[in-house]
């Protein structure tokens, strides 16, 4: 897929050639200065006259007519360089992306020193190209009827970098790929209809991917469960004419297994809402519910291609939640794996139930931190809207450490408080240890809240994505639907974990 060279060849036969031009007053300079020579000065000319534009992302496509062996170059935007930064950078590359697979052009070529500047280096500058290839230039295969047309993909393209050694501009573009190719892998699960991944589905995925890496995993079927006591996950299930999984992956670069990882994502592969049901239009998109578990599973993707010296422990637990005879209902109390009870007073809360037997076998699993990740709850949307992911935790340095990955991944995270006033609504039940809906004030502090009373001690984070897990409208990294969200977060988590 990509190609690394150090020097450009004028004479290199290729489709397009991306460049980037920063808001600057004087004439183009260094490689864009050497181009503009083969141009006898045209390109200045074309900045001048505002057919090419350093403003933010704004796209043009220039033929060379013969001036090169390059038929077109493709010049994006960079705004001031000052200003210039690596998610700017990621958004910029997305955009030209996009246009060269708009335009079915089937290779190209990034002169990457033109995307150099503020405090992006060569090598982020490699990381961006990679990963914004991959995720803007994705498509959900779906079932519409396909037409005669061969469709054309980006086959190949080459990099130019004078910057960096060549090996370590190929080391950066293998792990931005990684990160956007695993996001993609989570964005694909989420986009499947609830009748193509039904939570057996999802566990005969999480085993061939374990397989593809040399992971070990188990799976757990009802009689498993029940022999360990989830009630809180079988109670989520008994409506249901498909058996519930528990799936577990585990990745260990260590030699010993210590200092472990638990990253736990809720896998409801549909929810009706239960006897709680939701209202039709409230329905729609419940095939959605599942995004943690998606994030979970492109994360684990992405260690499997970087192997990072980690230990690092994934528990998915996973099932619908429908409405029948047999189905759990407000009022039921049960009991979980960690002999908690619990008052059921709303079954549309049932994610919350099927974390805390996870997160229960998470630190069964041995470990040391853990962080969930759930499209949990509405009011995580009215509280932070659509950009935002919620968080809660229990520990400042394990949050610092979630905090700047979701920087550096360019997906913000926003820490909710959770005091013991809090602790004691979700502890506040007349019949049971806890309850799990104790009303809609605070409604996503009261969801993750529950999750935490079975984190108990341990280091952990919650993550709520209700409101980032998909989008509404296609964006320079992406189309609309799935967003892959936190699969970047938690991969580079891993990555550069610091025991503390």
């Amino acid at each position: 897929m990509f190609s690394v060279k150090k020097e450009f060849d004028f004479s290199a036969e290729q489709e397009c050639l991306i460049v980037g031009v920063f808001d600057k007053p004087a004439r183009l300079e260094g490689v864009l200065a050497r181009l503009d020579d083969q141009f006898d000065g045209q390109l200045t000319e074309l900045v001048k006259s505002g057919d090419i534009s350093a403003k933010k992302k704004a796209i043009a496509k220039i033929h060379t007519f013969g001036k090169i062996g390059t038929k077109r170059l493709i010049t994006v935007g960079l705004g001031k360089e000052k200003e210039f930064s690596f998610e700017g950078l990621r958004e910029a590359l997305g955009r030209a992306f996009k246009e060269v697979k708009s335009s079915k052009l089937q290779n190209a070529g990034v002169y990457l020193d033109t995307f150099i500047g503020g405090n992006v280096d060569a090598l982020d500058a490699a990381h961006a190209a990679s990963e914004a290839f991959a995720l803007s230039t994705y498509k959900f295969e779906d079932y519409k009827q396909k037409s005669n047309e061969p469709e054309k993909d980006i086959e190949s393209i080459a990099v130019y970098c004078e910057a960096a050694d060549e090996e370590d501009v190929k080391a950066s573009l293998t792990v931005g790929y990684a990160h956007g190719k695993g996001t993609n892998s989570a964005r694909t699960l989420v986009n499947l209809p609830g009748n193509m991944l039904t939570a057996t589905d999802l566990a005969n995925y999480s085993s061939e991917l374990a397989w593809r890496y040399g992971f070990e995993v188990e799976i757990l079927g009802k009689g498993d469960m029940l022999k360990l006591g989830m009630g809180a996950l079988l109670a989520v299930n008994q409506g249901s004419a498909e058996p519930p999984k528990m799936i577990v992956i585990k990745y260990q670069g260590k030699e010993e297994w210590k200092d472990v990882i638990g990253l736990v994502g809720k896998g409801i592969t549909f929810d009706t809402g239960g006897y709680s049901i939701k209202p039709k239009d409230g329905i729609v998109g419940m095939k959605t519910d599942m995004g943690g578990a998606a994030a979970v599973l492109g994360a684990m993707e992405v260690i499997g291609e970087l192997k990072p010296e980690q230990n690092v422990v994934a528990v998915i637990p996973s099932t619908d939640n429908m409405v029948s005879g047999t189905a759990f209902k407000p009022d039921d109390v049960i009991t979980s794996m960690s002999g908690k009870t619990i008052e059921v007073l709303n079954t549309d809360a049932e994610g919350r139930l099927v974390l805390a037997d996870a997160v229960t076998y998470a630190k069964h699993h041995g470990a040391d931190y853990l962080v969930d990740v759930a499209t949990l709850t509405g009011g995580v949307i009215v509280a932070l809207g659509e950009e935002t992911t919620g968080a809660l935790t229990n520990n400042e340095e394990w949050f610092e450490q979630v905090l700047e990955a979701s920087y550096e991944a360019g997906e913000p995270i926003w820490r909710l408080p959770l005091f013991e006033k809090d602790k004691e609504r979700i502890r506040s039940s007349k019949v049971a240890d806890l309850n799990n809906s104790p009303g809609r004030a605070g409604h996503a502090i009261m969801g993750g809240g529950f999750v935490g009373e079975f984190a108990e001690n341990t280091p952990w984070v919650h993550l709520d994505i209700a409101g980032t897990a998909t989008t509404a409208k296609s964006h320079d990294l992406g189309p609309d639907g799935a967003t892959g969200v936190m699969v970047r977060t938690l991969a580079l988590l891993v990555e550069r974990f610091e025991v503390k």
